[in-house]
Parts: structure tokens; C-alpha cells; sequence
């Protein structure tokens, strides 16, 4: 059970979350990250995903309140009954994807994203992908406006905008999903092992260039992008209870 004296408190530049930040902080202190057997990041979305990133090499859960606009990695907000809530919170593991993205130039970037690595377009121009799954040839040109490989996290936000469809938490599945494609025109995309290798080339990136992008880490003028699930990486989350992840995709779907 976490005490007063072991909480790390995180907030994003919000005033809201800064005012929530301060207050937890009066009443609880805060506790150095590095050192602290649970952390509390006080924002949205964005913020969330910004804080696992910058704890993936620390094997300490952390638990979410809403103080930005989309909150659908936190819990409610309240001042009241941290530590009973910490206590009784339930935790999600979750693995992020792995990308490494080689640029016209020849130069790679390696990058990892909790909700997806999504290739888009440029330029005015639609995007042409060539597809490959575990080193195998699945589909010779894909003219769209861009594609997506998510994990079950992250299948309720860019990848369900694109009508892409949403994968159960604990499913081991991972969904590639198609951005407005041209053609094949009614092609939605597919289900993945999570064990599967994803590869995109870029066809004539010269003249339709294309950028990858894993949780908002852009990489401009890419040749190719490999999409791997990265089982060394195990980020924890913490929700209250009935109100955890795999609730939360069930329901999103009867909305």
C-alpha cells in the first residue's frame, strides 16, 4: 500500500493539473521519482503517455487523474482518498511497439510508442505503401492517406478514429488499420499476432514523401519502417476498480 512519504507526484504545465499538483504535494510531499513505489501524473492523455515513456526503465506503476481533456488512460479526479484508492487500484500491463524508421537519406531513428506507430503523408499527394508481415509480401501497393499499427492500449484513440477496430487488452493481437485508403478502396485493414513483424516501404518517397510518427516522435522523409510489439518493456498502470482498461474498451464500444 503506498504512504504519503513514497508517492511521486507528476503534473503537465496545465493550470489545473499545476493547482492539483500543488495540493497532493502540501498534503502528501512528493517523493523523487527514482525512489517512489508508486507514481500519480496528473493530467491528460498526452500526459500520461508522455510519463510512461519517461519511466519505461523503472518498474513502478503509475496512476492516472484527469486534469486535461481526454482521459481515457486516468482515473476521475478527487482530492480526497488517495491512498484508498492507490490501495485498492487494479493494474494493466501493457508492452509498447518498437519502430525503427530508415529515412531516404540512409539515417535511422528507433522510437517507441504505447498507442501506435502511425506512417502519413506529407505532401497533397496520397501516401503508396508496400506491406509486409513477418518478412512476407501481404499487399503490393497501398494508396491512402496513411496507415497505423496499434496495440490494444492504444486502439480506442487514432486507430478507432480511422475505423480501425478495438482490440481486447489482454488479447495479444495487434490492429493495422488504413487512413482514408483509395486502393484498394474498401480494404479496413487487418488483426495481427502480436508476435508479427510489420514492415512499410514507401514507394516513390520522393514524389509522395511520407513521415512516421510513434506517440507524437516524428520522423520525416521515410523509406522504410519496421513495427515490432517490444516485450522487454512493461509499462503498469493502475485504475480504480471496475474502471480498468479492459472495461474501458468494452464500453467504449456500446457508445
Amino acid at each position: 500500500m503506498a504512504h504519503r512519504s513514497n508517492i511521486a507526484f507528476l503534473a503537465s504545465p496545465a493550470d489545473k493539473a499545476q493547482e492539483a499538483l500543488a495540493s497532493f504535494v502540501d498534503r502528501y510531499g512528493n517523493c523523487p521519482v527514482d525512489q517512489a513505489e508508486v507514481i500519480v501524473a496528473l493530467g491528460g492523455d498526452g500526459f500520461m503517455l508522455q510519463t510512461l515513456h519517461q519511466t519505461q526503465d523503472i518498474s513502478v506503476p503509475v496512476y492516472g487523474m484527469n486534469r486535461g481533456t481526454v482521459g481515457f488512460l486516468m482515473n476521475s479526479f478527487s482530492q480526497d482518498d488517495l491512498l484508498v484508492r492507490l490501495a485498492a487500484a487494479e493494474e494493466a500491463q501493457i508492452n509498447p511497439l518498437k519502430m525503427k524508421a530508415t529515412c531516404v537519406d540512409g539515417t535511422t531513428h528507433e522510437e517507441i510508442a504505447i498507442n501506435e506507430v502511425s506512417l502519413l503523408r506529407q505532401g497533397p499527394q496520397a501516401a503508396k505503401l508496400r506491406i509486409y508481415v513477418d518478412d512476407k509480401l501481404r499487399m503490393p501497393e497501398l494508396a491512402c492517406d496513411g496507415a497505423l499499427v496499434a496495440t490494444p492500449a492504444g486502439s480506442t484513440a487514432y486507430n478507432y478514429s480511422a475505423h480501425g477496430p478495438i482490440v481486447p487488452i489482454g488479447s495479444d493481437v495487434l490492429a493495422l488499420t488504413a487512413m482514408a485508403a483509395f486502393r484498394p478502396r474498401r480494404w479496413r485493414g487487418a488483426l495481427l499476432p502480436k508476435s508479427a513483424k510489420v514492415r512499410f516501404e514507401v514507394i516513390d518517397p520522393s514524389k509522395r514523401p511520407v513521415m512516421a510518427d510513434a506517440d507524437s516522435r516524428s520522423v520525416r522523409d521515410v523509406a522504410q519502417v519496421e513495427i515490432v510489439s517490444h516485450p522487454n518493456v512493461t509499462h503498469r498502470l493502475l485504475f480504480d476498480p471496475g474502471h480498468g482498461l479492459e472495461e474501458r474498451l468494452i464500453q467504449e464500444q456500446f457508445v
